[in-house]
C-alpha cells in the first residue's frame, strides 16, 4: 500500500489519464476506421461518375488512383455474359454492394449508363480493411503521444503543490529542540491553513510550558540559595569551635555537600538564565580577551596541582554574543578540563580564526570521556555511567545551549595519540569582522 500522499495522488491520475487515453483511443479509433470505409465508398462513387461518361471496355486499375487501393472498373455490357461472378454483378441494382470477385470478397459499385450497359467499380475488403485501418493508427499518434506529456505534466504540478509541505518539513527538521517559534505560512495553500494553525496553536502551548519550567526553576533556586548562605555561615562559624576529631569530619563532610549544592543551585540559575534569553540581546565579544581573564581566575587553582595550564595559540576573534554566556563556555569548558586533568597534568588553550569562524580549543591529559556516553554527554544532569567527582552534569548542557543559540557548533572528541591521551573540546562561532 502507498503511504505517500503524492505516490498515491500521482498513481490515481495516473490510472484516470491511461483510463481516458485508452477509452479515447477506442472511441477515435471507431471513428477513423468508419469515416475512412466512407472516403472508400465517396472514391468509388466518383470513380463511378467518371466512368459513366468516359466507357472503359476493359477490365483494369483506374489511372490517377493508387495502386497501392486496388480500385478497378469492370464493363459488365448490356446482357448477362462472362464468369458467374460478373453475371451475378450484372443483376445487382444500381447502388454500393457487397460481394465476390474470382473468391475474394469486394466493395462494388454498379452503375447503368443511358444506353443500358452496365459496369461496376470494385475494391477488395481485405486492401480497404488495411486502408482504413492505417489511416485510423495514424490519428491514434496524437493522443499516444499526449498521454506520457500529460503524466509528466502531472507529476509536475504534483511536485510543485506540495512544495510549501515539504519546505515547512525542512524548517521544522532544521530547528533545535528549544526553538518553539510559530510557522510562517509562506505560500503554503489554503487547505494546509488548519493545519499550520494547529501546529501553531501545539507550539505556543508547549512555549509557555517550557517558560513556566524555567521560570520555576530559576525561582526555586533563587529561593534556596538564601537559607543555603545561611547554612554556609553557621557552619564557617562551627569550623572556629573546637571539636572532636569525629566532629571535624563531620563537619568536613556538611561542609563539602553544601558546596556542592551551591554549585548546583548556581549551574541551575545559570542554566535557566540562558534558556530565558535571547540571541539578538548581544554585543561584540573578544573571544581571545575573554579566554584570558576566565584563566586568570582558575590560574591558582591549576597552580595549587601543578597543572600547566596556558595558551599556545592566542588570535584575536571577535564574536557577537552576549559578554557573560561567553564567558560561562570558557569557564565550564575549563573549568571540566582542570578538574579531570590529573596533578601535573597539562592543558593547553587555544583561541584562533578558521575562515568565518572564531574558535576557542581546549586540549587536556584527563581521562577523556567514555564513548557509550558520547552521545548523551550534552543533556542536563547526566555525568556519564561513572561519575566521579562532585560535578551537576550542567556544565556542558549550558555550553551547548549557549553555543546553539549563537548558531554555533561544540565537538568533543577523545585524544588518542601515541603516548597521549586526554579530550579535546572544539567551540565555533560566528566570527565578526
Amino acid at each position: 500500500m502507498i503511504r505517500s500522499l503524492q505516490g498515491r495522488l500521482f498513481v490515481g491520475l495516473t490510472v484516470v489519464i491511461v483510463l481516458s487515453g485508452a477509452i479515447g483511443c477506442t472511441f477515435a479509433y471507431m471513428w477513423a476506421y468508419n469515416e475512412a470505409i466512407e472516403m472508400q465508398d465517396s472514391v468509388l462513387t466518383q470513380i463511378g461518375t467518371f466512368a459513366t461518361n468516359s466507357p472503359v471496355r476493359e477490365s483494369k486499375p483506374v489511372n490517377g488512383v493508387d495502386a497501392e487501393s486496388e480500385v478497378i472498373v469492370l464493363e459488365l455490357g448490356n446482357v448477362p455474359r462472362g464468369p458467374s461472378d460478373e453475371r451475378r454483378l450484372w443483376s445487382m441494382q444500381d447502388g454500393l454492394h457487397n460481394g465476390t470477385l474470382k473468391g475474394r470478397a469486394i466493395r462494388v459499385l454498379i452503375r447503368t449508363r443511358p444506353d443500358g450497359s452496365k459496369f461496376a467499380v470494385a475494391q477488395g475488403d481485405e486492401i480497404r480493411s488495411e486502408i482504413a485501418g492505417d489511416t485510423a493508427l495514424r490519428t491514434l499518434l496524437p493522443i499516444g503521444a499526449l498521454v506520457p506529456c500529460l503524466l509528466l505534466v502531472t507529476a509536475l504540478v504534483i511536485g510543485r503543490s506540495f512544495r510549501p509541505m515539504l519546505r515547512l518539513a525542512r524548517e521544522l527538521d532544521a530547528r533545535q529542540a528549544d526553538d518553539v517559534r510559530p510557522l510562517a505560512p509562506g505560500g503554503a495553500p489554503s487547505e494546509m491553513q488548519p493545519f499550520l494553525t494547529s501546529i501553531n496553536g501545539l507550539l505556543h502551548r508547549m512555549r509557555l510550558m517550557m517558560d513556566q519550567q524555567r521560570r520555576f526553576v530559576a525561582d526555586a533556586a533563587h529561593e534556596l540559595r538564601t537559607p543555603l548562605t545561611a547554612l554556609s555561615l553557621q557552619t564557617e562559624n562551627l569550623d572556629l569551635l573546637d571539636v572532636t576529631p569525629e566532629a571535624r569530619e563531620r563537619l568536613d563532610a556538611l561542609k563539602s555537600g553544601m558546596r556542592r549544592t551551591r554549585h548546583l543551585l548556581d549551574q541551575l540559575l545559570a542554566l535557566a538564565r540562558q534558556d530565558l534569553a535571547s540571541s539578538e540581546e548581544s554585543m561584540r565579544v573578544e573571544l581571545d580577551r575573554t579566554a584570558k581573564g576566565v584563566v586568570a581566575d582558575l590560574l591558582p587553582e591549576a597552580t595549587a596541582r601543578e597543572v600547566d595550564l596556558g595558551f599556545t595559540r592566542s588570535e584575536t576573534a571577535v564574536v557577537q554574543a552576549d559578554p557573560v554566556a561567553m564567558a560561562s563556555v570558557i569557564q565550564n569548558l575549563v573549568e571540566n578540563a582542570v578538574k579531570y586533568t590529573p596533578d601535573g597534568g597539562r592543558i593547553d588553550l587555544e583561541v584562533f580564526r578558521e575562515e568565518a569562524m572564531a574558535v576557542f580549543r581546549v586540549e587536556d591529559t584527563g581521562p577523556g570521556i567514555p564513548p557509550l556516553d558520547m552521545e548523551r554527554i550534552f543533556e542536563p544532569f547526566y555525568r556519564g555511567r561513572k561519575p566521579s567527582g562532585e560535578g551537576s552534569g550542567l556544565g556542558l548542557s549550558i555550553v551547548k545551549s549557549i553555543v546553539d543559540r549563537y548558531r554555533g557548533s561544540i565537538e568533543l572528541e577523545n585524544i588518542t595519540a601515541v603516548g597521549r591521551s586526554g579530550l579535546r573540546a572544539t567551540v565555533r562561532l560566528p566570527v565578526v569582522d
